[in-house]
């Protein structure tokens, strides 16, 4: 008899290794939004520092824009993936914190974890 089942292929490992999503939507008809809460310049922050760091190109990390990510009552907010860790920041020294503990060394920043019960 003859074996017709196929075996699928290894799984690749993805083009990066960690993205992390910047919420950075702008709600103009008066309800807070990240970008009320300085997401933009965090973003910038974020993006130099995983530059600096040598972090950044195929096979590391990207920092990408985000819209509304439906966690405002936690906002500003970030989500690291492939982990889905999402956090809440207030200043450079929080995204600096990020950048070195997660993005670069895998450490998870559990003081800046978004608590799981806030939604939008």
């Amino acid at each position: 008899m003859t074996d017709t089942s196929t075996t699928a292929p290894a799984a690749q490992p993805g083009y990066y290794q960690r993205h992390i999503f910047f919420c950075l939507n702008d709600r103009t008809n008066g309800e807070d939004s990240c970008a009320h809460h300085g997401a933009q310049a965090a973003f910038d922050r974020c993006k130099l520092q995983v530059k600096a760091a040598g972090l950044s190109g195929a096979g590391k990390v990207r920092v990408n824009k985000a819209g509304c990510l439906d966690r405002c009552a936690g906002g500003p907010i970030a989500v690291v993936y492939p982990e889905a860790v999402w956090y809440t920041f207030v200043d450079n020294a929080d995204i600096d914190e990020i950048v070195e503990s997660h993005l670069k060394n895998g450490q998870v920043v559990e003081r800046l974890r978004t608590p799981p019960e806030l939604g939008r």
